[in-house]
């Protein structure tokens, strides 16, 4: 894959707001050739998340620890059933997660964008095809961002306002400085990883996440069973604790 020129993302191809999770509109993008392009939102553009606290890094690893809040943070790929009842399951116990989508699966299940929005949770990118991007030319990274960034602006009037590296915790300097060209101020790392990916089980994943403390930033997957099984009893036990999870940007501001 080469890319011989640069070209600049949709979503930024006029002037307008910068990308702090608040919409640019009337704008957005085609995708690849021979690929049918997400339709544009309908519905009302994405309510803003509060604003970040002053002093937030460019890459965010965990939130304060003196706040009883964690923030529950998504891989968004899979079987858009499970995706669901990952959702439905947080919202039935008043929790509020964020979800760094892949690009290829929201050209796959478009809807699933504006269902996360409605059920109050935060949306963000993870790349268009989720390669490791830390592997990548800096024009790779650059392409690998700005798609997801577009589809995200076509599909709910905002790119969001956090970026995650594929196949990596941390963002390296090259790719945090991709992410800063096509519009994200902030990138957002984990300080837990619960390896649910690796399909241990409903109680190994359970177990796992509830070694959160306040402030903690937990990873984990839409497309796995085990994952969406265990998601009632982590919140259940972590409210136990009197940890509330919040999205990200909440957790940070």
């Amino acid at each position: 894959m080469s890319f011989a020129a640069r070209s600049r993302p949709a979503h930024l191809a006029t002037d307008g707001p910068a990308a702090t999770g608040m919409p640019a509109p009337g704008q957005g993008a085609a995708g690849p050739p021979g690929q049918t392009s997400p339709s544009p939102s309908t519905s009302p553009p994405p309510a803003a998340e509060p604003s970040l606290a002053p002093g937030t890094p460019d890459e965010v690893v965990s939130g304060p620890p003196d706040r009883p809040e964690v923030a529950l943070t998504f891989h968004g790929q899979g079987d858009p059933a499970l995706a669901t009842a990952v959702l439905t399951a947080a919202e039935q116990r008043g929790a509020r997660l964020t979800v760094l989508v892949v690009g290829s699966w929201l050209d796959q299940q478009p809807q699933m964008a504006q269902r996360i929005l409605d059920g109050g949770h935060e949306l963000g990118n993870h790349t268009q095809n989720h390669l490791d991007i830390s592997t990548m030319s800096a024009e790779q990274a650059y392409a690998e961002i700005a798609e997801c960034a577009d589809r995200l602006q076509r599909l709910t009037g905002s790119i969001g306002r956090w970026f995650r590296p594929s196949a990596a915790q941390y963002a390296n300097a090259m790719v945090r400085e991709q992410a800063r060209q096509v519009g994200y101020r902030h990138c957002l790392s984990f300080d837990m990883d619960p390896r649910d990916y690796t399909d241990p089980g409903a109680e190994v994943v359970q177990r796992r996440v509830l070694k959160a403390v306040g402030g903690s930033i937990v990873a984990l997957h839409m497309g796995h069973r085990g994952t969406a099984d265990a998601l009632p009893a982590i919140l259940d036990g972590l409210a136990g604790r009197g940890l509330t999870a919040v999205t990200a940007s909440t957790l940070c501001s």
